[in-house]
């Protein structure tokens, strides 16, 4: 799987920081049978990140547990952060892809349950942060990073009211799935710099346009032209959303919309 690596420099660290590489990565949807997807996967670690990222949607298979360990495992020998999307939680199942231009009625066609707590503990216990609505510190190059996150927006499992408050470290990271944009205004309300999403795909879909292309939906009620790539509007928090690596097994396919994974060097103001 040829993918695109999107690299990008935030001037947000105190005067005498050392630079922070964070690789961010999402909605991997990992099978067995994605032999190239593992294989760049597996390559990452030679980007020598000082923090890994992911906002979740790991699976797509019953059996991607184990496969998702074994791409990552280099990875998980650095420090990580990770929240949970609901193809983690539940297999994808079928569905007719022009529902996704609709308007989202809030229903949801679940497939069969995950063991999701299965690839928890693993992540949990090679040293990566779960930040599932829950918030930590973490210190990397010297510098304590405030973080926190939520579970996954789309399945209405976040609860942004258990890691609310004003930031305790020198930088604060928010993590989420999905972006919507209750999650988003919470995390600006606490003065949150640099938001991690993922779930949009960069649209999946995209229709060629001045310049470039541009999405058809993120799948969550934030606007088109934030589904993906570094963005920010007025004074509010920076959101990085994430085109992802994968696609569910029903739609494998994605049109002037390449796989990326997203590399964000933070350097001093």
């Amino acid at each position: 799987m040829a993918y695109q690596l999107r690299q990008v420099s935030l001037p947000l660290l105190p005067s005498v920081a050392s630079d922070i590489r964070i690789l961010h990565f999402s909605d991997l949807h990992l099978t067995p049978a994605r032999k190239g997807e593992i294989a760049d996967i597996k390559g990452w670690a030679k980007l020598k990140p000082d923090l890994v990222i992911s906002t979740g949607d790991f699976l797509a298979h019953r059996d991607g547990v184990g496969v998702a360990l074994s791409a990552l495992d280099e990875l998980l020998d650095i420090p990580g952060l990770y929240v949970f999307g609901s193809n983690d939680y539940y297999a994808p199942k079928f569905k007719n892809p022009l529902s996704y231009l609709k308007k989202d009625s809030g229903e949801r066609n679940l497939g069969e349950k995950l063991p999701i707590e299965e690839f928890d503990r693993q992540l949990q216990g090679r040293g990566w942060i779960n930040l599932n609505n829950k918030r930590s510190s973490i210190t990397i190059n010297g510098l304590t990073i405030d973080i926190r996150g939520t579970d996954d927006a789309h399945l209405e499992l976040d609860e942004y009211e258990r890691v609310a408050g004003k930031k305790s470290g020198e930088l604060s990271i928010g993590v989420t799935h999905a972006p919507y944009r209750r999650v988003l205004d919470a995390m600006a309300q606490d003065e949150i710099e640099l938001i991690f999403a993922g779930h949009t795909h960069g649209g999946q879909v995209r229709m060629p346009w001045f310049g470039g292309s541009r999405s058809l939906t993120t799948n969550c009620d934030l606007p088109n032209w934030r589904s993906r790539g570094l963005t920010k509007i007025d004074n509010q928090s920076y959101l990085n959303v994430s085109a992802g690596m994968g696609y569910s097994p029903f739609a494998p396919f994605r049109i002037f919309c390449p796989s990326e994974v997203s590399l964000i060097t933070l350097k001093t103001t």
